[in-house]
């Protein structure tokens, strides 16, 4: 029989996507509130590879990652999840959001991402959340399964997980 172990913790890493600059800032000081301080904030890239958004939020939209410097124990995710959403909400003009928070986490295998969606490759958390693992760290880089996202399997966003995960690593 294994050992029972309590679980590491991980790096809290937050996308967002959005077409106002000042919404994006308003969401970040909100999450700065509660999580603490930012330990890396990625340049803002273009998010172009889906239609997803265009009828809620337009054309022109753009994406940012953000990590924080303290670490959350990896089960918290679906609270995590349920605070974005109420950011989302409350930055939000009528039924339209202005940001899009994506919040998840990782550590030196994986990198997992809540969703409130469920699908064959998601596990229900707790609150109507699932998490999904989008990417697995093999031979020294993050790598995408069949079901991740088309812009998850970039170049850019890859490096970006890397470049984290040597944070964390620290």
């Amino acid at each position: 029989m294994g050992k029972i172990a309590k679980a590491r913790p991980v790096k809290l890493i937050t996308g967002f996507i959005f077409k106002d600059n000042a919404a994006f800032k308003k969401a970040k000081i909100l999450l700065k509130q509660r999580f603490g301080k930012i330990d890396f904030e990625s340049q803002t890239l273009p998010f172009n590879l889906t239609d997803y958004y265009k009828k809620e939020f337009g054309d022109g939209l753009k994406r940012v990652f953000i990590s924080f410097r303290r670490q959350i124990p990896p089960q918290e995710l679906s609270k995590i999840k349920v605070f974005t959403n109420q950011i989302e909400k409350k930055i939000s003009c009528g039924k339209n959001r202005l940001v899009n928070i994506d919040p998840g986490y990782l550590d030196l295998a994986k990198l997992i991402l809540a969703s409130t969606k469920d699908y064959v490759h998601r596990i229900y958390l707790d609150k109507g959340i699932y998490a999904e693992i989008t990417l697995f760290y093999q031979d020294k880089s993050f790598k995408p399964w069949t079901w991740t996202y088309p812009d998850y399997r970039t170049p850019e966003y890859i490096a970006i997980f890397n470049h984290i995960r040597e944070i964390y690593a620290q």
